[in-house]
């Protein structure tokens, strides 16, 4: 029973450290794309406007669309970091090797 849940996971594991940086470049295609580059524009202004015209000072208003902005390209950085690291893929052979570890002692 542990050698098939073992298998299982395994299985999954190196479907995941396969199907995942794939997925991740497509993220990151989609987040520095040209037309995200002005969605996100937009977004900023549109958020500016906001603070500003609910009475936000100047200095306060650029800060916090300066932060507001900071969260998208800090979020595609990180993509970009495990992308190139093996992130998920690392994890997954990581989780592998003790398993397979644990299943020799086991037999031992």
């Amino acid at each position: 029973m542990v050698d098939k849940e073992a298998e299982e996971v395994k299985e999954i594991l190196s479907a995941v450290s396969t199907q995942v940086p794939t997925l991740i470049r497509s993220i990151l295609a989609a987040v520095f794309s040209e037309e995200a580059g002005r969605n996100m524009g937009k977004a900023a202004g549109a958020y500016y406007k906001e603070l500003k015209d609910s009475g936000m000072p100047e200095q306060v208003a650029v800060k916090m669309t300066e932060d507001y902005m900071r969260t998208f390209t800090s979020f595609g950085e990180m993509l970009k970091s495990v992308g190139k690291s093996g992130g998920v893929a690392d994890i997954g052979r990581e989780i592998s090797r003790a398993s397979e570890k644990k299943r020799q002692e086991d037999e031992t």
